[in-house]
């Protein structure tokens, strides 16, 4: 831990919820820092990284995969298209639904993300063995499917 850094009342450093509340936090910093020097946010990488591993989808279905709300999806998509990184057509089993899809240039600026995401984690974990990043990675699945799931 950094010598400058504030510290806090050792009942907060004991309690699960508070230290992943001040790692997510962390997290998000990391994450939002490195998108933006693809001058672009998480949400067009959820976006982009659901296009490239699942295939086009109508926005209503783009937004629950990604668990972005419809609002923010089209915005995210309009930003995404305005730079040519996906392109909307209207659904041709109905045609008032639109389908996404990836561009090539999407495609490659998903695989670019991908590589700024491996560099956050790696920046995140970097006190962590592998065998304890497997173990984090692993537990705080287990906790989120728990409460997901209840």
């Amino acid at each position: 831990m950094d010598a400058t850094a504030p510290q806090s009342p050792a009942g907060l450093r004991t309690t699960a919820s508070w230290l992943l509340n001040q790692a997510a936090a962390h997290a998000g910093r990391l994450a939002s820092a490195g998108f933006a020097a693809h001058d672009l946010r998480g949400y067009h990488f959820r976006l982009l990284a659901s296009l490239a591993e699942d295939g086009p989808a109508s926005q209503a279905d783009l937004g629950r995969r990604c668990a972005i709300d419809r609002s923010d999806v089209v915005a995210a998509i309009n930003d995404l298209a305005g730079r040519g990184l996906v392109v909307r057509a209207p659904d041709p089993a109905d045609r008032r639904r639109n389908v996404i899809s990836l561009t090539d240039a999407g495609a490659d600026e998903a695989h670019r993300m991908a590589d700024t995401v491996a560099r956050v984690q790696d920046d995140l974990l970097a006190p962590l063995s592998s065998a304890e990043r497997a173990q984090l990675i692993r537990l705080l699945t287990r906790l989120l499917d728990h409460h997901h799931n209840n």
